[in-house]
Protein backbone atom coordinates (compact mmCIF):
# COMPACT_ATOMS: atom_id res chain seq x y z
CA UNK A 1 0.00 0.00 0.00
CA UNK A 2 3.05 2.48 0.84
CA UNK A 3 4.26 2.37 -2.62
CA UNK A 4 0.71 2.40 -4.22
CA UNK A 5 0.35 5.80 -2.43
CA UNK A 6 3.74 7.59 -3.13
CA UNK A 7 3.19 6.42 -6.76
CA UNK A 8 -0.58 8.45 -6.08
CA UNK A 9 1.23 11.13 -4.71
CA UNK A 10 3.80 11.65 -7.62
CA UNK A 11 0.84 11.75 -10.81
CA UNK A 12 -0.46 15.56 -9.76
CA UNK A 13 3.17 16.53 -9.31
CA UNK A 14 3.79 15.26 -12.65
CA UNK A 15 0.60 16.60 -14.16
CA UNK A 16 0.92 20.33 -12.42
CA UNK A 17 4.88 20.38 -14.04
CA UNK A 18 3.42 19.73 -17.25
CA UNK A 19 0.60 22.46 -17.06
CA UNK A 20 3.25 25.16 -15.91
CA UNK A 21 5.24 23.88 -19.18
CA UNK A 22 2.44 24.58 -21.28
CA UNK A 23 1.66 28.28 -19.91
CA UNK A 24 5.26 28.91 -20.17
CA UNK A 25 5.64 28.27 -23.83
CA UNK A 26 2.23 29.69 -24.64
CA UNK A 27 3.69 33.05 -22.98
CA UNK A 28 6.61 33.01 -25.17
CA UNK A 29 5.06 32.35 -28.11
CA UNK A 30 2.90 35.02 -27.39
CA UNK A 31 5.97 37.14 -26.83
CA UNK A 32 7.78 36.15 -29.87
CA UNK A 33 4.14 37.02 -31.99
CA UNK A 34 3.61 39.85 -30.63
CA UNK A 35 7.12 41.13 -31.46
CA UNK A 36 6.78 40.12 -35.22
CA UNK A 37 3.55 42.26 -35.50
CA UNK A 38 5.32 45.24 -33.84
CA UNK A 39 7.65 44.90 -36.75
CA UNK A 40 5.49 44.10 -39.62
CA UNK A 41 3.17 47.40 -38.50
CA UNK A 42 5.86 49.88 -39.41
CA UNK A 43 5.44 48.45 -43.05
CA UNK A 44 1.84 47.49 -43.21
CA UNK A 45 1.06 50.98 -42.37
CA UNK A 46 2.83 52.81 -44.70
CA UNK A 47 1.57 50.57 -47.41
CA UNK A 48 -1.73 51.39 -46.09
CA UNK A 49 -1.10 55.44 -46.42
CA UNK A 50 0.63 54.86 -50.07
CA UNK A 51 -2.69 53.04 -51.03
CA UNK A 52 -4.93 55.33 -49.14
CA UNK A 53 -3.65 58.77 -49.37
CA UNK A 54 -3.97 58.26 -45.35
CA UNK A 55 -1.77 60.82 -43.16
CA UNK A 56 -1.00 63.02 -45.89
CA UNK A 57 0.91 60.64 -48.03
CA UNK A 58 0.98 60.54 -51.90
CA UNK A 59 -0.56 57.54 -53.60
CA UNK A 60 1.21 55.57 -56.05
CA UNK A 61 -0.53 54.98 -59.53
CA UNK A 62 0.07 53.03 -62.81
CA UNK A 63 -1.55 55.60 -65.25
CA UNK A 64 -2.36 59.31 -66.08
CA UNK A 65 -5.79 60.94 -65.56
CA UNK A 66 -7.90 60.83 -68.31
CA UNK A 67 -10.20 63.96 -67.02
CA UNK A 68 -8.64 67.76 -67.09
CA UNK A 69 -10.89 70.20 -64.99
CA UNK A 70 -10.98 73.59 -66.69
CA UNK A 71 -9.52 74.39 -62.81
CA UNK A 72 -6.32 75.09 -61.80
CA UNK A 73 -4.21 74.47 -58.92
CA UNK A 74 -0.93 75.60 -57.19
CA UNK A 75 1.32 73.05 -55.95
CA UNK A 76 4.74 74.02 -54.09
CA UNK A 77 7.71 71.74 -53.33
CA UNK A 78 10.11 71.70 -50.61
CA UNK A 79 12.80 69.44 -49.85
CA UNK A 80 14.67 68.39 -46.72
CA UNK A 81 17.78 66.62 -45.45
CA UNK A 82 18.46 64.04 -42.42
CA UNK A 83 21.37 65.16 -40.59
CA UNK A 84 23.03 62.18 -41.37
CA UNK A 85 23.19 62.21 -45.25
CA UNK A 86 26.02 64.65 -46.75
CA UNK A 87 23.66 65.79 -49.56
CA UNK A 88 22.39 68.94 -51.23
CA UNK A 89 19.05 68.38 -52.09
CA UNK A 90 16.09 70.70 -53.61
CA UNK A 91 13.24 71.29 -56.02
CA UNK A 92 14.82 72.51 -59.65
CA UNK A 93 11.17 74.65 -59.55
CA UNK A 94 9.52 75.96 -56.03
CA UNK A 95 6.27 75.94 -57.35
CA UNK A 96 4.11 75.30 -60.67
CA UNK A 97 0.27 75.57 -61.42
CA UNK A 98 -1.63 73.22 -62.93
CA UNK A 99 -5.03 72.06 -64.38
CA UNK A 100 -6.62 69.33 -61.90
CA UNK A 101 -6.43 66.46 -63.68
CA UNK A 102 -3.33 67.53 -65.53
CA UNK A 103 -0.03 64.82 -65.47
CA UNK A 104 3.23 67.15 -65.35
CA UNK A 105 6.50 66.55 -64.56
CA UNK A 106 8.75 68.45 -62.12
CA UNK A 107 12.65 67.53 -60.74
CA UNK A 108 14.50 67.50 -57.86
CA UNK A 109 18.22 68.06 -57.52
CA UNK A 110 20.52 65.76 -55.28
CA UNK A 111 24.29 66.47 -55.15
CA UNK A 112 26.75 64.25 -52.65
CA UNK A 113 28.81 66.82 -50.82
CA UNK A 114 30.92 63.39 -49.36
CA UNK A 115 33.94 62.25 -50.27
CA UNK A 116 32.52 58.26 -50.60
CA UNK A 117 29.66 57.00 -52.32
CA UNK A 118 26.45 57.62 -50.31
CA UNK A 119 22.42 56.04 -50.49
CA UNK A 120 19.71 58.07 -49.46
CA UNK A 121 16.13 57.07 -49.57
CA UNK A 122 13.37 60.08 -49.40
CA UNK A 123 10.15 60.07 -47.52
CA UNK A 124 6.69 62.23 -48.88
CA UNK A 125 4.06 63.52 -47.52
CA UNK A 126 1.99 66.53 -49.14
CA UNK A 127 0.02 69.05 -46.89
CA UNK A 128 -2.96 69.92 -46.24
CA UNK A 129 -3.39 66.33 -45.61
CA UNK A 130 -7.15 65.82 -46.73
CA UNK A 131 -5.28 66.41 -50.13
CA UNK A 132 -2.96 63.02 -49.97
CA UNK A 133 -5.74 61.08 -51.04
CA UNK A 134 -5.96 63.15 -54.28
CA UNK A 135 -2.25 63.35 -54.95
CA UNK A 136 -1.57 60.40 -57.34
CA UNK A 137 2.29 59.66 -58.47
CA UNK A 138 3.18 58.28 -61.79
CA UNK A 139 6.81 58.07 -61.22
CA UNK A 140 8.95 59.17 -58.27
CA UNK A 141 12.51 58.99 -57.40
CA UNK A 142 11.02 58.32 -53.65
CA UNK A 143 9.88 54.65 -55.16
CA UNK A 144 14.01 53.46 -55.04
CA UNK A 145 16.99 53.97 -53.28
CA UNK A 146 19.57 56.57 -54.73
CA UNK A 147 22.89 56.13 -54.84
CA UNK A 148 25.59 59.07 -55.55
CA UNK A 149 29.08 58.44 -55.86
CA UNK A 150 31.40 61.26 -54.83
CA UNK A 151 30.70 65.16 -55.63
CA UNK A 152 27.60 63.52 -58.22
CA UNK A 153 24.57 65.49 -58.95
CA UNK A 154 21.54 64.22 -60.10
CA UNK A 155 18.65 65.02 -61.20
CA UNK A 156 15.16 63.21 -60.17
CA UNK A 157 12.07 63.39 -61.57
CA UNK A 158 8.16 62.95 -60.51
CA UNK A 159 5.40 62.81 -62.22
CA UNK A 160 2.62 63.19 -60.90
CA UNK A 161 -1.65 64.26 -61.27
CA UNK A 162 -4.18 65.86 -59.06
CA UNK A 163 -7.19 63.75 -58.86
CA UNK A 164 -10.40 65.42 -60.18
CA UNK A 165 -12.17 64.06 -57.63
CA UNK A 166 -11.22 66.62 -55.42
CA UNK A 167 -13.38 69.31 -56.02
CA UNK A 168 -16.06 67.07 -54.85
CA UNK A 169 -15.69 66.56 -50.92
CA UNK A 170 -16.19 68.80 -48.48
CA UNK A 171 -13.14 68.80 -47.19
CA UNK A 172 -10.86 69.51 -50.27
CA UNK A 173 -13.02 71.41 -52.71
CA UNK A 174 -11.66 74.76 -51.63
CA UNK A 175 -7.93 73.95 -51.67
CA UNK A 176 -6.00 76.44 -53.62
CA UNK A 177 -2.40 75.51 -52.84
CA UNK A 178 -1.17 71.86 -52.21
CA UNK A 179 2.63 71.35 -50.80
CA UNK A 180 4.82 68.06 -51.79
CA UNK A 181 7.17 67.46 -49.29
CA UNK A 182 10.38 65.27 -49.34
CA UNK A 183 12.83 64.38 -46.90
CA UNK A 184 15.69 62.37 -47.64
CA UNK A 185 17.43 59.71 -44.77
CA UNK A 186 20.37 57.76 -45.39
CA UNK A 187 19.94 54.26 -46.54
CA UNK A 188 21.98 51.29 -46.69
CA UNK A 189 22.60 50.00 -50.37
CA UNK A 190 21.21 46.92 -51.51
CA UNK A 191 22.98 43.79 -52.18
CA UNK A 192 22.75 42.34 -55.26
CA UNK A 193 21.05 38.76 -55.23
CA UNK A 194 24.22 36.95 -56.18
CA UNK A 195 26.13 38.48 -53.73
CA UNK A 196 23.37 37.66 -51.03
CA UNK A 197 23.22 33.59 -52.80
CA UNK A 198 27.18 32.47 -52.62
CA UNK A 199 27.84 33.03 -49.30
CA UNK A 200 24.58 32.54 -47.50
CA UNK A 201 25.75 31.29 -43.90
CA UNK A 202 27.75 35.00 -43.48
CA UNK A 203 31.00 33.07 -43.66
CA UNK A 204 34.15 34.16 -45.54
CA UNK A 205 34.89 31.57 -48.44
CA UNK A 206 39.10 31.88 -47.73
CA UNK A 207 38.13 30.57 -44.13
Amino acid sequence: MTETNQGTQKRPVQGKERANGVIVASCVAFVFAMVGMSYAAVPLYDMFCRVTGYNGTTKRVEQASEVILDKTIKVTFDANMASDLPWDFKPVDRDIELKIGETVQVAFKAKNLASTPTTGQAVFNVTPMAAGAYFNKVECFCFTETTLKPGEEMEMPVVFFIDPEIVKAVETKNIGTITLSYTFYAHEPSKPVAALTADPAGTDSKL
